[in-house]
């Protein structure tokens, strides 16, 4: 039992870093601070993209999924297991990865323009 609550915490923190990613930038434009922690999920997001590193997460879930009997994730992993084929086409993966790098940058240029504007004091 406590295999599977591991497994399952494992996909649920998966599913939050990912959003996280996506919409963090913009939640540094309320909260600053964000903006640090964001800058590392982005360099570690593109970097599981661009250079193939492995995911601690993913590891952790099949982990957990092993010690208690279950099915591992797929050998591609969580993004492929999850969200590939189920939300949007395999034919599409390239694109979707433009676009949530797309809407990182945007995240970024609209704080810079927005801490740029700030009043001084």
């Amino acid at each position: 039992m406590i295999y599977r609550l591991i497994a399952d915490a494992a996909m649920t923190a998966h599913f939050g870093f990912l959003v996280f990613l996506v919409v963090g930038g913009f939640l540094a434009w309320r909260w600053r601070w964000l903006i640090w922690p964001h800058l590392a999920a982005a360099a570690w997001g593109g970097g599981t993209v661009v250079f193939g590193f492995p995911c601690p997460l993913t590891d952790l879930e099949n982990w957990g999924r092993s010690m208690a009997g279950g099915q591992t994730l797929t050998s591609s992993g969580f993004i492929d297991h999850y969200l590939t084929g189920v939300v949007y086409p395999a034919e599409h993966l390239e694109l979707i990865q433009a676009g949530v790098a797309v809407i990182v940058l945007a995240s970024w240029i609209g704080l810079a323009a927005r801490v740029t504007r700030a009043p001084k004091p």
